[in-house]
């Protein structure tokens, strides 16, 4: 009985295989009957959409070794899609043009990328970094003038226009814009790090044999510090990265050879060059991690995450007070809670990065802007339940004020760029209620004088944060 059993029971299964392999078989006939035609062109897109990854964030210029080379690929395969016989097959020539549809569209996405104007912007303040490093830091390296601190705020400055360099979102400006601020910030690092270092040797070559060597490794890293800065800013076409390298890791093994047992205070002089040619090589490495990294998009950073998580409850508070027609109730509890929010954004790590400070800097403008709004919303509820007489002056500023609360609630509502038609509106509002405080005749009353004079800066600080709603930036 146990041998029918174990025969039927292998039988549905035999069939299954059976019917399994007779799929198998017409599915490989369909590929095999398919037009050879079709077949070329469906490995040619193939090969072609291997590469569009690299085409849309390729955030090099139009003159880099890597766009050439893909831009040969692309017309590359223009060329074999266009020697495929079409036979004068309708299917075949659709396929064909679809095929070449996607090429062309990579080949302009690649030009695009290359040419986009705020990618020229970004080169053309690195070419201003180029030329204060080639003509005033690079010769400082080299024994020439001091480190001042206008080179110190020309640096800053180009970190601050480059910050400001709007991305749209796109990958290849945001990886162009963080390359190079990376750079730049390294410079800055590397400046301001050697002029905190004291001009005179630490220790006095009487102390140990040793110091001396440690004092020569010493000289030969801050003079290596300038071609650094040259190679990271590619002025210097002498020499390389790998060689550097290589002359760096000489020298720590020169300082790893010298045997200061029992000497703690040449064994911690010498820890500190070892240190500080592991910052150097620590620099070496960022054209490397440059092809590697997704640290250009911020969106998944912890910090970013922290900022937009403080700038979501800003505006669930936002909301709630403005909707709301007399919430007195709410000031102080709102209050409370936004000045909250200004102590975590001040815990936010900046991890050396200038967007995410450039972010945290209008997350907090975001906030107090919250604030003041509240604040003279209450300011001027309390006006009204105690009226009293007062000079016509000091009355003609509380109208200001009154018209300014209006506005600066509108403002905080706005959600725009500078071509709306609303923005241009709030603009001429705010630029009229600034006449009619310049027209308040003082009259010689010293504390009619201090309130236009905060009405005025309150007119300017709102016309600053409308600019800053308004002009598209984006980490």
């Amino acid at each position: 009985m146990e041998t029918p059993d174990r025969g039927t029971c292998a039988e549905p299964a035999f069939r299954l295989n059976g019917s399994a392999c007779a799929t198998e078989h017409h599915q490989s006939m369909d590929m095999g009957n398919q037009h050879p035609s079709i077949t070329r062109l469906q490995e040619i897109q193939k090969e072609v959409k291997s590469i569009e990854q690299q085409v849309i964030s390729f955030s090099g210029l139009s003159s880099d070794k890597n766009y050439k080379k893909l831009e040969r690929f692309l017309t590359k395969q223009l060329f074999e899609i266009d020697s495929v016989d079409t036979e004068g097959k309708e299917d075949i020539q659709q396929a064909r043009k679809r095929a070449a549809q996607e090429t062309e569209r990579l080949l302009k996405e690649l030009e695009q990328n290359a040419n986009h104007p705020h990618r020229i912007e970004i080169q053309n303040i690195f070419n201003e970094a180029q030329a204060l490093v080639r003509e005033k830091i690079v010769p400082f390296y080299s024994g020439g003038s001091c480190i001042t601190d206008d080179i110190k705020e020309g640096i800053q400055d180009i970190i601050l226009r480059l910050t400001h360099v709007k991305t749209g979102g796109k990958i290849s400006l945001r990886k162009a814009r963080y390359y190079t601020l990376t750079k730049i910030c390294a410079v800055q690092e590397i400046v301001e790090d050697c002029v905190k270092k004291q001009p005179s040797l630490p220790l006095s070559e009487d102390a140990h044999p040793s110091v001396a060597k440690i004092n020569s490794v010493m000289c030969e890293v801050n003079k290596a510090r300038g071609v650094v800065v040259a190679l990271l800013m590619g002025v210097d076409s002498s020499e390389t990265c790998r060689h550097l390298s290589c002359v760096f890791s000489g020298l720590t093994a020169n300082l790893d050879a010298l045997d200061v047992c029992g000497h703690t205070e040449i064994r911690n002089y010498r820890r500190e060059v070892v240190e500080d040619i592991n910052k150097l090589l620590k620099y070496l490495d960022l054209e490397k991690e440059a092809d590697t990294t997704h640290a250009f998009d911020l969106r998944q950073n912890h910090s970013i995450l922290k900022i937009e998580k403080v700038l979501k409850r800003m505006r669930e508070i936002k909301n709630e007070f403005l909707q709301v027609q007399n919430p007195p109730e709410l000031y102080l509890s709102s209050k409370t809670e936004l000045q909250g929010l200004i102590g975590q954004l001040d815990e936010v790590s900046l991890e050396k990065n200038p967007c995410i400070r450039e972010a945290r800097r209008r997350a907090v403008i975001e906030v107090q802007t919250l604030i003041t709004h509240i604040d003279l919303k209450e300011a001027l509820e309390k006006r009204k339940q105690f009226a009293c007489e007062e000079h016509p002056s000091h009355q003609a500023v509380w109208d200001v004020l009154g018209s300014l609360s209006e506005i600066q609630g509108e403002v905080l509502s706005f959600d725009g760029n500078r071509a709306d038609k609303n923005y241009i509106r709030l603009e001429e509002l705010l630029t009229k209620q600034l006449l009619a405080l310049d027209a308040v005749d003082l009259q010689g009353e010293e504390r009619c004088k201090a309130a236009r004079k905060q009405a005025v800066k309150l007119a300017q600080n709102i016309l600053s944060y409308l600019d800053l709603k308004s002009d598209e930036w984006e980490y």
